[in-house]
């Protein structure tokens, strides 16, 4: 199937760090559609994990991002998450990788080289990931696609997680949308 399916995706979050975000261009958009994303995939039941490069450093999960009760946090000090052993065993498994975070040229890059590596399905939300520097971003799409992963947006995520107008959930995640 070329389209994602809400039954094998699992969103991960990286790196939305107190101390990193204000250094993020357009980093307000970016939290904005990752919030979206986080609401829907809560609503929809997926699984969650977060990344928290170096966090003593780096502070903790933006507060309007914040994981609630159930979702994983996963501390890390290496830029590919997967390079972690605690991180590389709790990714494993056969989801598909829903992909969002900063900043897209480390530590999103790395981890999501990684995840293609070990055979993984991955597809990054472009409008929910961000750097510092516009170039920076936007080599590390070019550099990601072309290793395999899918480029996707935020609307394409939640229109193809409920995959019909009949989903019980389609009003609810239409209001995040508009």
């Amino acid at each position: 199937m070329l389209t994602l399916d809400a039954a094998r995706s699992h969103l991960l979050v990286i790196d939305f760090q107190a101390r990193l975000m204000p250094a993020i261009h357009d980093g307000a958009r970016v939290v904005q559609n990752a919030h979206r994303l986080l609401s829907a995939a809560r609503r929809l039941k997926l699984p969650i994990s977060y990344t928290e490069q170096n966090p003593e450093g780096l502070g903790p999960t933006l507060s309007a991002l914040a994981p609630e009760p159930g979702e994983t946090v996963l501390h890390k000090m290496t830029f590919d998450a997967c390079r972690t052993p605690e991180a590389a065993a709790h990714l494993a498994g056969d989801a598909d990788f829903v992909v969002i975070g900063c900043e897209a040229h480390v530590c999103l890059l790395q981890t999501v080289l990684g995840l293609l590596s070990a055979g993984r399905k991955v597809y990054v939300v472009a409008d929910a990931i961000g750097s510092r520097m516009v170039e920076s971003r936007t080599t590390a799409l070019r550099r990601m696609e072309r290793h395999g992963a899918e480029i996707v947006t935020t609307e394409m995520v939640v229109f193809e997680w409920l995959a019909s107008a009949e989903h019980p959930d389609f009003k609810a995640l239409l209001k995040l949308i508009k």
